[in-house]
This record gives structure tokens, sequence and C-alpha cells, in this order.
């Protein structure tokens, strides 16, 4: 069992919020549901926690009102090794959400995704400082990240 788990907390959608994650991660799966018996603060039967697993990373969706909201403050990283990778998370987590610069995302429930090639973290910490430089600006000028860009940015002389 892991020792930290994330908790998100949603209005109301908290169900459909581990539904849409679960379907897109394939290696994902629902761990439970549970709900509001009579006498709480939501309607008996409405969702309290949602509990799902992504990658082997177990998450748990809270239904606590509109109280609070997500920030950018806090993101999830979804590593890629591939541009099709990259691709996929990028249009399925940013479907009806809004997609930010430098691989940020925030999707349709306002959790903040970044989908990253792991290439982008070699190629900005290479000992020279030119090359780093050229990867850093292409990045900055992109939304989704471009793999290929980004290696002819490191390429350029």
């Amino acid at each position: 069992m892991q020792k930290i788990t994330p908790f998100l907390w949603f209005d109301h959608q908290a169900e459909e919020a581990m539904n849409f994650y679960v379907s897109i991660f394939k290696n994902a799966k629902v761990l439970s549901v549970n709900r509001y018996p009579k006498g709480g603060p939501m309607p008996e039967g409405t969702v309290l926690t949602a509990s799902f697993e992504l990658n082997g990373l177990q998450f748990v969706a809270l239904n606590g009102g509109p109280q609070y909201q997500f920030s950018p403050a806090t993101s999830f990283v979804v590593d890629c090794d591939t541009q099709e990778e990259v691709d996929y998370y990028w249009e399925k987590l940013g479907a009806g959400g809004t997609y930010n610069p430098c691989a940020w995302l925030d999707d349709k429930f306002g959790v903040t995704w970044q989908i990253v090639p792991k290439q982008l973290g070699q190629l900005l910490s290479d000992p020279d400082p030119a090359k780093a430089g050229r990867v850093m600006q292409a990045m900055m000028q992109m939304q989704k990240i471009d793999i290929a860009e980004l290696q002819r940015a490191y390429d350029a002389k």
C-alpha cells in the first residue's frame, strides 16, 4: 500500500472524473465507490468518495462541494516515452479543458496535468548551456511538446 495518496476535492463530479481518468490510462481501474448516508451534507446515495488507480498510483476523489477549486499550483506529470504517447495524453486529458504553454493543460474538471516526454529533461540537462538554452527557448514557444522540434533546437549550431 502506498503511504501518500493524492486526494482530489470535486464539487460533485468525483465519479465522473474517476471514470474519465480510468478510461484514458491503459493500466487503470476503479477500486471503490462510497456514497453519502442519510443525514450527510449531500443527498443520500450521492458519491462521497471514489477510489481508483492509474498506472499503479492510487487516487481518491471526493464530492465535497464548491468550497475549493483546483489550481496549477498542484499538477500531475505524465512521463511519456514517444510523441505518440504525448499526443494521446494531450488530446485525451485536454478534451473539454484548456491547453496551456509548456506541456501544461487543465482537464475539463480543472485538474492540471503536465504531458512531458522524458527526452525533455535529458535535453534540458545537457552540460552545454547553449544546447540546453535552445531547447528551453523552443519549449517556451510550445503548448503540446513536439519532441522532433526540441531535438532540432538541440542540434542547431
